[in-house]
Parts: C-alpha cells; structure tokens; sequence
C-alpha cells in the first residue's frame, strides 16, 4: 500500500497531549532511548523551522568532512526524527540507534515534558526553534492538507479554532513554546531561538548557533552555508524539499512554501485576528516569552 492510500489519522488524548498513533505507537523505545552525551536535539513545534534548523546543525558538522551527504541523503535520513512510526519505513528509535555520525543529530517535536529522560542525564546540548503563532498555524494548515499522515484539517476556519484550542498535534502551540521556555531558564544547555530571527539575519543566527554549539566554524565556511541555507536555494535541492516523500501531495501545496514572516495577514480576516490577539493575550499572560509577527 502506497502511503498516499492511508487513511488520515483521528488525534487522541495521550497523557494529556493530542496526538495521532504515528507518534505514539513505538512510544516505549523513545522513552528509554539512551542519548549519549554529544547528541545534538532539535526541538520545535511542527512547521517552526524544524527542517532549517537540521539543514544548518548538518552542514556545520558534516558539510567539510563528508560533502557527499549534500547530494545523496536526504536530512530526513540524515536526522532522524525520534518519535516517528510511519508505514514502509524504519523507525525513527532506530534510526537514531543507527546514525553513523558523530555527533548524532536528532529531531522531534515533543513538549518538554515527553522528552526521554537520558537526554537530560546525559546533559545533552538542545537548540528549540520557535515560531510566532499566527504564521505558525497557517504554514501547519497548509502542511496538514497536503500531509496525508496528519489528520483531516477542515476548512481554515476550523482549522485556526482547533489551534486556538490545542487540539492539534503535539498539543497546544502555547504550552509547547512555553514550557521549553520555562526549562531554558533551568537547563543551561538549551539554546532557544526564533524563527523570525533566522528570517531577519540568517548570518547572526548561523554564528549564535556555532558559539553555543562550541564550533570554530571560519567566517568563510558560515558563509557559504548561509547561501546553502536560503529558501529558495532549500526549496530547490531535492534533498531538503522532500519531494521523495510519499506521504505528501505536492499538488495541493509545496513542503517548503514560503518561508515568510506575516504570511498570516494573507488568511486571519480583520475579526479572525481581533479575536486570536485577544485569545494568545490570555494564554501567554504568565510568560516573558515575546514573539514578532511582522519584520
């Protein structure tokens, strides 16, 4: 069966989060993973950045050494994502137990709380990537009507309140962006970063990254993978725009869209934003985390 013939997913109540059973089902094996102590996570909410992010902390470590990656692997086969189960493939517990890279670079999209506890023991360096709300759930509606895995989104409409209301994968965006917030302030080893700012000024964000990553990356080789890392140069090379992934239909939307900050004005209506702004005041209310909708 072609993973396209697959019915969509029903999301769950799993210990409080809603998920769907392609990130539950091997949910024993992620949580006794044994990190080891260079392993690099990478955590966002879905449609943050996830896939930019892995794509620079690749290129950093293995672009010199091995730059046959660039042309051969996929980043989904260079970094594998940690809570995965799809049908037809490895899992992704596995694909991390076998990378062959050191330091393994690792993805996922669970909140704070589901992390596996050896990541924590093992005081491994984090970087999360947020991304402001409103640009965030009109890139996740387009990726859930083309993602055939996710389940069915609805028209836009409903699609924003079931977001308001956290009733998507991996659970509310407030809580998600939050709580890796709040355990920043406890664990030194995150570096928490923003989307927004990798629009802004890839550069700066490329060499924040090598600082907390420890790397002496010269100024030369930053460079050229900011070139590497831009949008359209992503949105063209075969290897970051998943156009192999059977899951997807690239005839309702591309993977990699638009890559914009304030995409959200061409969706929310006048009241629809009135009404989010008013919402997102009351859920972020106790937090210092500030996002930018617009640059």
């Amino acid at each position: 069966m072609h993973q396209m013939d697959l019915p969509r997913p029903e999301i769950f109540d799993f210990h409080g989060v809603s998920m769907t059973h392609y990130f539950t089902d091997n949910w024993e094996n992620v949580q006794n993973f044994k990190a080891r102590p260079d392993d690099i996570v990478i955590a966002t909410y879905p449609k943050a950045g996830t896939t930019w992010v892995a794509y620079i902390l690749d290129l950093l470590y293995f672009r010199q050494t091995m730059p046959e990656r660039e042309s051969t692997i996929p980043i989904y086969d260079r970094i594998p994502f940690l809570e995965m189960v799809m049908p037809h493939y490895p899992l992704g517990t596995e694909m991390a137990n076998t990378l062959s890279t050191s330091p393994r670079i690792i993805k996922t999209h669970l909140p704070v709380q589901f992390i596996p506890k050896s990541f924590w023991e093992q005081n491994c360096k984090i970087v999360y990537c947020a991304r402001n709300a409103k640009d965030n759930v009109v890139s996740y509606f387009h990726f859930d009507r083309m993602e055939k895995l996710q389940p069915e989104p609805g028209d836009w409409t409903s699609f924003l309140q079931r977001f308001k209301e956290g009733k998507m994968v991996f659970g509310p965006w407030y809580d998600h962006v939050c709580g890796w917030w709040e355990k920043k302030q406890t664990y030194s080893k995150m570096h928490y970063m923003f989307f927004e700012d990798l629009v802004a000024d890839t550069g700066r964000e490329i060499k924040r990254l090598c600082s907390f990553l420890g790397l002496s990356t010269s100024d030369e080789e930053k460079e050229k993978i900011r070139g590497a890392v831009q949008f359209d140069v992503m949105k063209a090379n075969p290897m970051t725009n998943l156009t192999e992934d059977g899951s997807l239909d690239f005839s309702v939307s591309q993977f990699l869209r638009k890559g914009k900050v304030g995409d959200w004005k061409n969706h929310f209506t006048v009241a629809q934003n009135e009404q989010f702004d008013e919402h997102y005041k009351q859920k972020m209310k106790s937090t210092s985390l500030q996002f930018r909708t617009v640059l």
